[in-house]
């Protein structure tokens, strides 16, 4: 098991960094009057906080800085998506932030506060397999380690495919109010949540080579459970239905939500 008294300091670490820059996040949603910029910056938060974490957890250097590097490129591949994206439906803002500006209309911008702050919590529970890695001193990379980084590229790889082929479906004007089902698309309603929830899994299997990695189990878990319950596809798919209809209904029969799958007939 791990040293407790480490641990809880490089979390201290872990929470602290990601609660200051929510508040600056919070100060320019403000200014720029979109809440929208959140999902932004949960994505890049993880950079500063594996990076800190990493020098001070004193573990070995080429497993940590794999780990560094892995946790980098997801971040800033998903946070500059995100930034793109954002950027291009300014200044509307995101329906989901829509829909709780219209919950509280008194008090938004304090419930917002209360809500990217609680992204900055998610933050460092998802830190967590980091931490455990950043804190073990002994060899460099093992199976775990080899296997986790396998599956991330996979994971990686699969994001970014999704992503781009969803793009330039989208960028043709004829299929104004229809549904993509181009590669990974055909195979899953959300092929790029379920790679987003693999690339957890990888980093799930990274940290078994560490003492006491298997308390990370929970990460990709509660990464399921926001992609699937919370926030990912059940307002996605709400949106979806509204914009699409009968189209979306058709894809919703054939084709399975999560888990790619070949599509079932009409």
């Amino acid at each position: 098991m791990p040293d407790g008294g480490e641990f809880g300091r490089l979390m201290v670490f872990a929470a602290a960094i990601p609660a200051v820059m929510m508040v600056l996040v919070w100060i320019a949603a403000r200014v720029f009057n979109n809440a929208g910029i959140v999902d932004i910056f949960w994505s890049y938060g993880f950079i500063p906080v594996v990076a800190v974490c990493a020098v001070l957890g004193g573990g070995a250097p080429v497993r940590s800085f794999v780990l560094v590097v892995m946790v980098t490129i997801w971040s800033a591949r998903l946070g500059t998506y995100l930034f793109i994206r954002v950027a291009s439906h300014h200044p509307v803002e995101d329906g989901r932030y829509a829909v709780l500006r219209h919950q509280f209309p008194r008090y938004t911008w304090l419930m917002f506060l209360g809500f990217f702050e609680m992204q900055a919590v998610l933050i460092a529970l998802l830190c967590v397999p980091f931490v455990l890695v950043f804190m073990n001193p002994s060899g460099g990379m093992g199976a775990f380690e080899s296997v986790g980084l396998a599956l991330w590229l996979v994971a990686i790889a699969g994001e970014a495919a999704a992503d781009a082929q969803l793009n330039r479906f989208r960028r043709d004007p004829a299929n104004k109010g229809r549904t993509c089902r181009l590669g990974l698309w055909r195979y899953s309603r959300h092929p790029n949540y379920f790679c987003e929830w693999l690339v957890w899994v990888a980093y799930f299997v990274f940290a078994l080579g560490s003492p006491g990695g298997w308390i990370a189990f929970y990460a990709p878990l509660l990464m399921y459970l926001f992609l699937t319950r919370v926030t990912g596809i059940k307002a996605t798919e709400q949106q979806a239905l509204l914009s699409r209809g009968e189209d979306y209904r058709q894809y919703q029969r054939t084709t399975r939500a999560f888990f790619p799958w070949f599509p079932r007939r009409a």
